[in-house]
């Protein structure tokens, strides 16, 4: 276990929410106070990728990473995160590219890594995981397994790894067992030392506030277009804090 483990140890693993660049000019509902960490973990390719102008990101997920085709991609984190990034980073070529599609596992989305990896040659890896093993109740051993190869086939490609957990609703929290998963990915984001946006924590935060209504029929399109946006948002911000940690001194 690495030395930076003592001071991640300490760190609630969540998502980085500091004002920055990518946040500047977003929407107040999309701000967020709580579980705000004081550490920021490095993301030194993507620091490498900024520094040459060209900064290219997989985005690896299942249903959740999208949204129904009467929105479109062009509204769904993924295009979100990208146009926030377009918009720090006027100087530098920002692609983010999607493979997302419904009810796969993590095993599923491991499967699809090598070849999504060659193809898009990213500088980060953002894996958004967890749900679809909940509901298959998948063994969290065998769900962590998966997580960690994964990471390692990124960091062997040269790519950082961002792990994106669940998204929250009043529903599935109540239909699925959803803590065991997360503490998993918790926990082996600790262990890699990369960082884990927090998306479960994010969202019921904005439940309880009353900042979006997640709740049953009241969860209808237009709630998750600005959702999305929020997230992508909130990444942004993450990967260019992190860009910044992992730059030269």
């Amino acid at each position: 276990m690495k030395a930076g483990l003592t001071f991640l140890s300490t760190w609630l693993v969540a998502a980085l929410l500091v004002t920055g660049p990518a946040l500047a000019d977003a929407p107040a509902e999309c701000l967020i106070d709580e579980n705000r960490p004081s550490y920021v973990v490095a993301l030194p390719h993507v620091a490498k990728a900024i520094a040459a102008k060209k900064l290219d990101i997989l985005v690896m997920g299942s249903g959740s990473s999208g949204l129904p085709a009467s929105a479109g991609a062009r509204k769904a984190y993924p295009a979100r995160l990208q146009a926030a990034l377009a918009e720090a980073l006027p100087d530098v070529a920002v692609k983010v590219t999607p493979d997302v599609k419904s009810r796969r596992t993590a095993a599923a989305m491991l499967h699809a890594l090598p070849a999504a990896l060659a193809a898009t040659k990213p500088a980060l890896l953002i894996w958004q995981t967890g749900t679809v093993d909940a509901m298959q109740a998948v063994s969290s051993s065998r769900f962590g397994d998966v997580l960690e190869a994964g990471i390692t086939l990124a960091a062997e490609a040269g790519a950082d790894t961002v792990l994106v957990n669940s998204q929250y609703s009043p529903r599935t929290e109540s239909m699925i067992a959803l803590g065991t998963y997360s503490e998993t990915m918790r926990w082996v984001a600790l262990l890699h030392e990369i960082p884990l946006f927090n998306r479960f924590a994010i969202m019921r935060q904005w439940a309880d506030l009353g900042t979006f209504e997640l709740a049953g029929a009241a969860n209808k399109l237009d709630t998750a277009v600005r959702v999305h946006d929020c997230i992508g948002r909130l990444l942004a911000d993450l990967v260019l804090e992190g860009a910044k940690a992992g730059g030269p001194e």
